[in-house]
Formats: structure tokens, sequence, C-alpha cells
């Protein structure tokens, strides 16, 4: 099991998450598809983690999938995320987790655009804040 560099008890998260983003940060949940508020989001910024504010993604990345959930083809930077391989609901897929408090973010799937890294990062919305860039 890893370590990251925050930790907190199941009854901190739980005082701090609302119970939306606990079930996707904590137990590996996921957001319905389409239903996310960062989905559309369109204005230039940083996505963090909801849970201890490290960022995460560049608006810079984002790109529309179709997929139903926030999009990127790179982490803001590689020590950003950590993956590992989630053999769950019956099918074979890398997990995407904040590298430093560890929480579930969503999977990364080899379908993202082929002019860039050829990845999508596929996002729950309730696992991140966007903070817009200032003017």
């Amino acid at each position: 099991m890893k370590t990251f560099p925050v930790q907190k008890n199941e009854a901190e998260w739980q005082a701090q998450l609302t119970p939306e983003q606990y079930y996707v940060t904590r137990l590996k949940g996921t957001e319905r598809a389409f239903t996310g508020k960062l989905y559309r989001e369109k204005r230039t910024g940083t996505y963090h983690c909801v849970a201890c504010g490290a960022p995460l993604f560049s608006s810079e990345t984002k790109y529309d999938s179709g997929s139903g959930w926030p999009s990127f083809w790179a982490p803001i930077s590689p020590e950003a995320i950590v993956t590992e391989l989630d053999l769950s609901h019956g099918m074979r897929r890398i997990e995407v987790m904040c590298a430093q408090c560890g929480s579930h973010l969503g999977h990364v799937f080899d379908d993202g655009p082929r002019d860039k890294t050829g990845l999508r990062y596929c996002i729950n919305s309730i696992s991140m804040d966007f903070k817009p860039a200032e003017d």
C-alpha cells in the first residue's frame, strides 16, 4: 500500500469532505457522466485536488472527449499524480490518484489525442476544485 504526504484518518476526511466528495475520493466512487460541475468548464485556470488542494491539471491540457467527464491529455506535472492497476468491476483499468493525499480522481486510458500524449485522463469533477487564472 502506498503512503502519501497528506495523511488523515477516515473521520477527518469525512468531516472535511461532502458525502459525495468522500464517496468518490476516498471510496473510489464515480459521479454520473455529464453531471459534473467541471465537465463544461472552459475558463483558463488550474484544477486542484478537492481533498488537499494540490494542483493536478491545467486547462491547457483539457479537451472534450465526449465521455461525460472532464478529460485531460496530461497532468500539470508527472509528480502531481500516481497511478495503479484497478481490476474492480470486472475491468482492467489504470486508476489515477492525487500524489499528495491518495484521493481517487478517475482513470487514464490510451484513447486520447494522438497529436498530444495519446492519453485521456478521465477525471471526476467532484474530486477537483477549479481555480481560474488571474486576469
